[in-house]
């Protein structure tokens, strides 16, 4: 089974097809997300995106950096000691960089995404790195961060 295959495959298990406003992988997305199941959210999303032209592609793009951004703090939480695993803090600030630049023309909000809260939300993570200088991670799995589309 192709991997496009068993995305489509799992985006059906998370019922993300019940808006008929977006995209099975769009709602998918956050059903990822607010589990934190970022890869997962990432993959989904990232079925969509390689089939949009136009200015989607660029949102797309960033809310799938995003989600890339809180795999390596996922993962560096889980496995800080790991040679690869440990190092992640900095890749996961240069994501969130990298997401809100594909993000912020589309706030304050874009299909029924709050941007604006969006990137209040990355910033504040990249800069508590930063603060940090890299030494502690502002992700836990007892705060998972939620994102949430306005009705």
């Amino acid at each position: 089974m192709k991997k496009s295959d068993r995305i489509s495959a799992y985006v059906e298990t998370l019922g993300a097809g019940s808006s008929p406003d977006f995209n099975p992988h769009y709602t998918g997305f956050f059903t990822c997300f607010n589990r934190g199941e970022y890869y997962e959210a990432h993959d989904v999303l990232e079925q969509l995106w390689l089939r949009t032209e136009g200015p989607d592609h660029a949102f797309f793009k960033g809310l799938i950096q995003i989600a890339g951004a809180f795999v390596h703090l996922q993962k560096q939480h889980l496995r800080p000691d790991h040679p690869k695993d440990g190092r992640r803090l900095r890749p996961a600030a240069r994501l969130f960089a990298l997401g809100v630049k594909n993000i912020a023309p589309f706030a304050p909000a874009h299909h029924r995404l709050d941007i604006a809260a969006l990137i209040a939300l990355c910033e504040s993570h990249a800069a508590e790195l930063i603060h940090a200088d890299f030494t502690r991670n502002p992700w836990s799995p007892g705060h998972l961060p939620h994102l949430a589309l306005s009705r």
